[in-house]
């Protein structure tokens, strides 16, 4: 649910949820995690189970665009043929990750989806348990930034 949020219609506010893991710490009639389960066994999807805690007008939305990452997913997958700021963005990433993780190849940053930056691509998600497609979809694209992010510290404050 990384790219997913709560919502009642005509509600512009955030939606508070709250969670108890119902053996530390109990609420009763809120959402815990072995009543969760519970629903999730007997065959509740996750919105009927958030519906059964938050009632029937809650939506799970997909967001647009994901901040605090360094760039937010491209909307399709990259690919053999794909080219532009995309590509080249992601094509830095993965050579600022391979400085790390040297058995990643260094690829070409031109902005251009061609066999290097596919095999690139397919090593980043053998290394790190992803399918070994070579595509960046949707998990690879936000994996990259995950661990990008991790390698060149930029998360970190400097005073």
């Amino acid at each position: 649910m990384f790219g997913n949020y709560l919502s009642r219609p005509n509600v512009k506010q955030p939606i508070l949820t709250q969670y108890c893991d119902g053996r530390r710490v109990t609420c009763p009639n809120w959402m815990s995690q072995w009543g969760s389960q519970y629903l999730g066994e007997q065959g509740y999807s996750a919105i009927e189970i958030l519906r059964n805690y938050y009632g029937s007008s809650i939506y799970i939305n997909s967001a647009e665009e994901i901040s605090g990452v360094p760039y937010s997913w491209p909307g399709s997958d990259l690919t053999i043929g794909s080219r532009g700021q995309k590509v080249l963005q992601m094509q830095e990433q993965l050579n600022r990750i391979a400085q790390a993780y040297p058995a990643l190849p260094v690829i070409s940053e031109d902005g251009i989806f061609g066999p290097a930056t596919q095999e690139s691509v397919r090593t980043f998600q053998s290394i790190f348990g992803l399918p070994a497609t070579g595509i960046v979809d949707y998990p690879t694209w936000y994996k990259i930034s995950e661990i990008f992010v991790g390698v060149s510290r930029i998360g970190e404050l400097n005073p």
